[in-house]
């Protein structure tokens, strides 16, 4: 694992070395960023890891309320008497 971080590491370090001419990122309203290229880029590929990060996250409380609702659903499915008619018919045979 620890090799990996290193070529990883040694390959950003290329990249970074190799992209430092100034680029100027423009907003709207006259608003602009003048800044290396590689830190550009860098920040918006951080962007695009936080957004993507976000939309995990939501998700994953989306679906923790889900298995909330579905174990109440299921405890409450438990806690039913089962019927007075005696034991139940036996499946169909599905053969």
């Amino acid at each position: 694992m620890w090799i990996f971080r290193i070529v990883l590491f040694l390959l950003i370090l290329s990249f970074a070395i190799v992209n430092t001419d100034p680029v100027t990122i423009r907003y709207y309203l006259g608003f602009q960023w003048e800044a290396p290229l590689v830190v550009a880029l860098l920040a918006a590929a951080g962007l695009g890891a936080l957004l993507a990060l976000l939309a995990g996250l939501f998700q994953a409380l989306r679906l923790r309320r889900q298995i909330a609702a579905l174990k109440r659903e299921l405890r409450a499915a438990q806690s039913t008497p089962p019927p007075a008619g005696g034991t139940l018919p036996p499946p169909p045979d599905l053969l």
